[in-house]
């Protein structure tokens, strides 16, 4: 028979033993369907994310093989063309204010928070999404959200972050919002003992992470559903869910090592500084 069929008995005999057996992009796809099963969110997972999944399971594959294998099964987006930003002469005062100076870097917890406004249109009227996040893991520690963009928006999304944390010394950034630069909000800082950083005037990347963070807020959540139908109670609903079940303990955080999310990567070092 082999020699009609043209092939070796080894060959024949290893064909004969993988009748029946799924073979290796079988298995690897049956694992990526498991991650983007885990979650209705994990369908934004593009082949790094779903990489550091399968290793975070104990599972090694080549990025090739997994980008091939979802570009078969259509599970692969689009990437969408980033915006380029306008960028505009500083000045000195902006220079000596601007403390981070797009070093998002942090070797610790609590060392360098960052913070904006962001707003999405709702049924009853537009909902302004305060957060404050650690450069350190990536976590959202506090998040507000409300009817109006004044001051004391920002001011209890910071006494939030207080009341969990001792800030003493660690760095706040934000831009030049009049809600940052007032009186209030800046004493709130002070009497916590932290430090504030500002961006500079029309300076984009001057506040790129925390940018970053409510891009992908729209893009794996609030641009999915008809927000402009809702009602901002429903809305908020919803934010407060994906950030704090979803984008803090469970997604796929790539700026940590291993890809593991922000509470997830905080929890293990501090384990590791313990033992």
């Amino acid at each position: 028979m082999c020699r009609i069929l043209g092939v070796s008995a080894s060959g024949y005999y290893k064909y004969r033993r993988s009748i029946g057996k799924p073979n290796k992009d079988a298995i690897l796809s049956a694992a990526i369907q498991s991650i983007l099963d885990e979650s209705p969110y994990n369908d934004n997972y593009g082949a790094p994310r779903i990489q550091l999944a399968l290793l975070q399971k104990g599972i090694k594959a080549g990025m090739r093989r997994i980008t091939r294998i979802m570009r078969e099964r259509g599970w692969l987006h689009k990437p969408h063309r980033r915006r380029k930003g306008l960028t505009h002469a500083t000045t000195g005062i902006q220079e000596q204010e601007n403390l981070i100076k797009q070093d998002f870097s942090a070797s610790r917890p609590l060392q360098k928070l960052l913070t904006d406004i962001s707003q999405i249109q709702c049924q009853d009227g537009k909902l302004y999404i305060s957060p404050i996040l650690d450069c350190y893991n990536g976590e959202v520690l506090s998040l507000i959200m409300r009817d109006n963009m004044k001051k004391e928006l920002c001011i209890d999304t910071f006494h939030a972050v207080t009341k969990r944390y001792k800030l003493n010394g660690c760095i706040l950034h934000s831009d030049r919002g009049s809600q940052y630069t007032s009186e209030a909000f800046r004493e709130a800082l002070s009497n916590a003992k932290v430090q504030q950083s500002l961006s500079g005037v029309d300076h984009c990347y001057d506040n790129s992470r925390m940018e970053s963070f409510f891009a992908t807020l729209k893009k794996e959540l609030l641009y999915r559903i008809p927000t402009y139908k809702m009602r901002r109670d429903a809305v908020k609903t919803i934010i407060f869910r994906y950030v704090f079940a979803y984008y803090n303990r469970t997604r796929i955080y790539t700026a940590n090592p291993g890809g593991y999310p922000p509470v997830i990567y905080r929890t293990l070092q501090e384990g590791l500084l313990a033992a």
